[in-house]
C-alpha cells in the first residue's frame, strides 16, 4: 500500500466528518437517532472482534481465539476491570495453545 493512498484515504474520511458537521450544522438531532448514532462504535467493535476471532484468511475457524474471546466476555458481563478481562481473555488463549 503506498503512502499516497494512506494519505487520500485519511484525506477522504476528514472530509465526510467535516461534510456531516457542515450539513448538520446547528440543527437538532432527534433523540431516537442520536441513540443509534451513540452505538455504532460499539458494534463496530463488536463486528471487528467477532472477524479476527472467527476467521483466519477467508476461512471460517474456531479455535483458542474463541476460548479467550469467552472468557473476555464472562469478564466484561462480571464487570471486571479493563485490564484483568485483557490479560485473563489472552492467558486462557495462550494456555489453551501451550497445551493443544
Amino acid at each position: 500500500m503506498s503512502w499516497r493512498l494512506v494519505l487520500s484515504l485519511g484525506a477522504v474520511a476528514y472530509a465526510l466528518k467535516a461534510l456531516g458537521a457542515l450539513v448538520l450544522g446547528g440543527r437538532h438531532v432527534p433523540a431516537a437517532l442520536q441513540r443509534c448514532l451513540l452505538l455504532i462504535p460499539a458494534a463496530l467493535l463488536a463486528a471487528l472482534i467477532t472477524k479476527d476471532v472467527f476467521t483466519t484468511g477467508r476461512e471460517l475457524t474456531v479455535d483458542a481465539r474463541a476460548v479467550g474471546l469467552a472468557v473476555a466476555v464472562v469478564l466484561s458481563w462480571r464487570r471486571a476491570p479493563f485490564a484483568v478481562t485483557v490479560l485473563f481473555g489472552v492467558g486462557a488463549t495462550a494456555l489453551l495453545r501451550a497445551v493443544a
